[in-house]
């Protein structure tokens, strides 16, 4: 399972930094990626992290302004979100793809496992 948490309200400009934590098996099997849902959108892609941490991929409009990071010895995956924007306003999730190489995509399709998603809300 993987439980999706930190989201919140935040002004523009602003930060906050989700967690993803996995249960009932090592995250360090797995391939995580972080997507959204905005209302009225499909879900797209934002983040995404090889098993190791060593591969990352990113959606175009969060370079640089988001980082994705693992700690495999605690389970979980993070998202830090700098200089945050309202069209970032969205539900986010974690999910997961078992793999054995550095293997990481932005094609939600390839992911297996979904936590439920965290409300990440930018408006001032």
């Amino acid at each position: 399972q993987l439980q999706a948490s930190g989201g919140g309200l935040v002004q523009p400009g602003g930060s906050l930094r989700l967690s993803c934590v996995g249960s009932g098996g090592p995250l360090s099997n797995y391939g995580m990626g972080w997507f959204r849902q905005a209302p009225g959108k499909e879900r797209e892609s934002v983040a995404t992290i090889s098993r190791a941490g060593v591969r990352t991929y990113y959606k175009e409009s969060v370079k640089g302004r988001f980082t994705i990071s693992r700690d495999n010895a605690k389970n979980t995956v993070f998202l830090q979100m700098n200089s945050l924007k309202p069209e970032d306003t969205a539900v986010y999730y974690c999910a997961a793809h078992p793999t054995v190489t550095g293997w990481t995509s932005l094609d939600e399709g390839q992911y297996d496992y979904w936590g439920r998603g965290t409300q990440v809300t930018v408006s001032a």
